[in-house]
């Protein structure tokens, strides 16, 4: 699920696109998937891109944030969160320092290469 969704980010060419393995870490989620877009244009394209692939695949969203303001969105999918930031605002979250515990995956189209702990 969270592979499919860094996929549909993919597609609206979100950019440094990280899944973290928060499975045993969260009690809310078990992937947070991270993006980065351009523009506030680009963070509703991924966001709409994000809910209607995963809406096709059968997860409706349980709850959409932020996604009309353009800075950032928020997508709660349950197993899946998925945070779609331009630059200035995902530096600002860091959500990677945040989660330095949790097993990380830099995702490129067609494959996920896993990082080690930081």
């Amino acid at each position: 699920m969270a592979r499919h969704a860094a996929d549909l980010a993919a597609d609206r060419k979100a950019s440094d696109i990280v899944i973290l393995d928060l499975s045993g870490l969260s009690s809310f989620t078990d992937y947070f998937v991270i993006c980065t877009a351009r523009s506030d244009i680009q963070v509703r394209a991924v966001c709409e891109r994000v809910m209607q692939g995963m809406k096709e695949a059968g997860h409706a969203p349980l709850s959409a944030e932020g996604v009309g303001h353009g800075q950032w969105g928020l997508l709660d999918f349950g197993e899946v969160v998925v945070h779609a930031f331009q630059a200035s605002t995902r530096e600002l979250y860091d959500l990677e320092k945040l989660w330095l515990d949790a097993p990380r995956w830099t995702y490129e189209p067609g494959s996920v290469i896993e990082h080690s702990r930081a």
